[in-house]
């Protein structure tokens, strides 16, 4: 139950500030009365009164009096009435203090050194320390009576406004939520349904989403919350592309599968994910699909701390393999995903072995293989950002192309079933070393599974072609949600590049579902859906974040686009198919290419040869061999091998100085 002083908290608070001024003056006017009437009390030993008749009783008047026309006119010049419920602390105090040693030496002055009739001289000295204190303390018990309302009315007020969209029942749950956030204000709620526009839910009006552009500028609102978790994908984007005018951020919540049962929390809100723009419906995943290579096996993951390697560890772990392999070069990414996994292990008897290793040892890829035998392999080591591999080409064909074949003879010989291969869009037409190396990773496997003495193996080699996921180590996106924190500007590499998006869990499914069709030798490729133009998403991103973009017909704005060119080895647009002819397989998501190699009894010694290149690092012959190789590679600049490039500068050098 409050008490009866705290009812009275926000009452006071509400007064006018005249008021409020006028109550702290006639607290001190009595204050002063009260301590000189005390200090008498204290000299003499006994109460005087004011009004009967008494040899004291015209002093304590002229005392009374002159500390009221001293005392109020000081504090009034010292600014005690300007914001009396912020003092607080040292600093209230020090002003007190300094005011009431002006007013003490000259209420000493009078009464003490100078004395008046019926005022005993000790009471120039008393009285002062008295109303010292007294005044004080009353500064500290305003403080502690409403100093913290006051400072909460303050925060509350300074609070960011937001409307919630969605009046149904998630919306209610998180409103009520937040009735008492210090985070957020909720000032209304947003809903399609017109019957409900201009009714009051939870104590709050609903609006038409129609008319969030004037209602952000009447309500100051810097953000929505989106609480209809149970809508499709295409609905949500139509309610995003309509809120873009209005320049507010915008926070989400899960869909209804990643809610956990019971009431909405705040905790559940997130800021709004760029798979919500770019992400498709979701396809229910094909259970048989996703257990067949997983369900109490031997699985192996190399890559295992990249995006795509460590969403694979996940989907793996909740299907429930026997034992599941780590394979990663890196040790932080390797130890960062075994502690993850680790947490999330609910199955005891699931076995976790991180491995550190290079799918370019064959020795090491070997040992392992022999050592646990797995069934399944899932090929995600690669070396993909297209102008670290465009200036260190060498390096990304041996980790690329080596790698895998060194990974594909180790699976052979240790019995593997499926070893299924991460491609990218970039191995199709590629116009970079890291594509033209992906492909030829394909066309080694294509080999090898079409190689009769391969063939007779058990293993089925299987290739996965799909184009960038949202969020991975090479994705446009955490690098534009960076830029954007940092106040910008975004940077472009060219105003019409296009790309294909997935998300990485969906990629990860999917990937595991096509390696459990194949049949060997197959290149599955995942539907992308449409490109999406960069420049688009960009513009997207800064606007659901709440901010305008700044160009020329807005300059002021807050975050601009800068264009930077294309940069060694980038495409314009990326492909999904070299040929015209996909088949469809029983997923929808799924397709199934049928592209054209080499058979390894001549791939066999061309590769041979390329490695030799390699070892020595012949950039050109390097180039040339690849082309030779790679049908449709076409290189779009000039080597720019760093180090090729720092021998031809010198060589330069030394030709001139000769």
């Amino acid at each position: 139950m409050e008490k009866p002083l705290h009812k009275l908290v926000v009452p006071v608070l509400g007064l006018p500030r005249m008021a409020k001024r006028m109550v702290a003056l006639l607290v001190d006017f009595s204050l002063c009365v009260l301590t000189v009437w005390l200090a008498f009390y204290l000299r003499l030993g006994d109460f005087v009164s004011m009004t009967n008749q008494s040899q004291w009783r015209l002093g304590l008047q002229w005392a009374a009096g002159a500390s009221v026309g001293l005392a109020l006119p000081i504090f009034i010049v010292s600014g005690f009435y300007r914001a009396i419920f912020r003092y607080s602390g040292w600093p209230a105090l020090l002003a007190v203090a300094r005011a009431i040693a002006v007013y003490g030496l000259l209420y000493a002055s009078i009464f003490t050194a100078i004395g008046v009739e019926g005022v005993p001289r000790t009471i120039g000295i008393i009285q002062p320390i008295l109303l010292l204190l007294f005044v004080g303390a009353s500064r500290a018990l305003v403080r502690v009576w409403l100093g913290d309302e006051y400072q909460s009315i303050l925060k509350r007020a300074a609070r960011p406004k937001v409307f919630i969209y969605g009046a149904g029942r998630t919306g209610r749950q998180l409103a009520t939520a937040m009735a008492n956030s210090h985070e957020m204000q909720v000032v209304g709620f947003l809903d399609d349904d017109d019957r409900l526009h201009g009714h009051v839910l939870n104590g709050q009006p609903i609006y038409s989403p129609g008319d969030l552009p004037n209602l952000v500028s009447t309500f100051n609102v810097t953000a929505v919350l989106l609480a209809m978790p149970s809508i499709g994908r295409k609905r949500r984007n139509e309610i995003l592309s309509d809120m873009r005018s209005a320049h507010v951020s915008v926070r989400t919540l899960p869909s209804v599968t990643d809610l956990a049962q019971g009431k909405v929390s705040i905790s559940d809100l997130r800021e709004l994910d760029i798979d919500d723009l770019l992400g498709r419906e979701p396809v229910v995943p094909n259970h048989i699909l996703l257990s067949k290579n997983i369900v109490n096996k031997v699985v192996l993951v190399t890559g295992a701390g990249g995006s795509i390697g460590s969403e694979l560890c996940r989907q793996i772990l909740s299907v429930g393999p026997e034992s599941l392999l780590l394979i990663e070069q890196t040790e932080f990414a390797l130890y960062a995903i075994h502690q993850e996994l680790e947490e999330k292990l609910s199955d005891s008897k699931i076995k976790l072995v991180p491995l550190l290793a290079s799918v370019q040892d064959e020795q090491r890829m070997h040992e392992i293989m022999s050592t646990w035998k797995p069934d399944t392999v899932y090929h995600a080591a690669a070396y993909k950002h297209v102008p670290l591999v465009e200036h260190n080409p060498a390096e990304g064909i041996k980790n690329n192309v080596l790698g895998t074949l060194k990974a594909a003879k180790a699976a052979v010989e240790n019995g593997v079933a499926d070893f299924v291969l991460i491609s990218t869009d970039k191995a199709v037409r590629p116009t970079n070393i890291m594509g033209a190396s992906k492909r030829l990773a394909e066309m080694v496997l294509q080999a090898l599974a079409a190689n009769q003495s391969f063939s007779k193996s058990s293993t089925k080699f299987t290739m996965v072609r799909f184009g960038n996921v949202l969020g991975s180590s090479g994705s446009v996106v955490p690098k534009f949600r960076q830029q954007i924190r940092d106040g910008g500007p975004i940077t472009l590499t060219h105003p019409e590049i296009t790309r294909y998006f997935m998300t990485v869990p969906e990629a990860a499914q999917l990937v595991i579902q096509a390696g459990a069709m194949a049949k060997g030798g197959d290149v599955f490729v995942l539907d992308m859906g449409e490109s999406v133009k960069i420049m688009d998403l960009a513009r997207r991103m800064i606007e659901l974040s709440g901010l305008n973009l700044k160009d020329e017909q807005n300059p002021d704005g807050d975050i601009g686009i800068e264009i930077t060119g294309l940069r060694p080895g980038e495409k314009l647009y990326e492909e999904l198919l070299i040929g015209d002819n996909p088949k469809q397989t029983s997923h929808p998501r799924i397709m199934k290419a049928n592209e054209d190699f080499i058979a390894w009894s001549d791939l066999e010694a061309k590769l041979g040869s390329l490695e030799v290149a390699l070892n020595v690092n012949d950039v050109s012959l390097i180039r040339t061999m690849m082309q030779q190789l790679v049908p449709g590679y076409t290189p779009s600049d000039a080597i720019v091998d760093w180090v090729y490039m720092e021998q031809e500068a010198e060589a330069r050098a030394m030709g001139l100085a000769g």
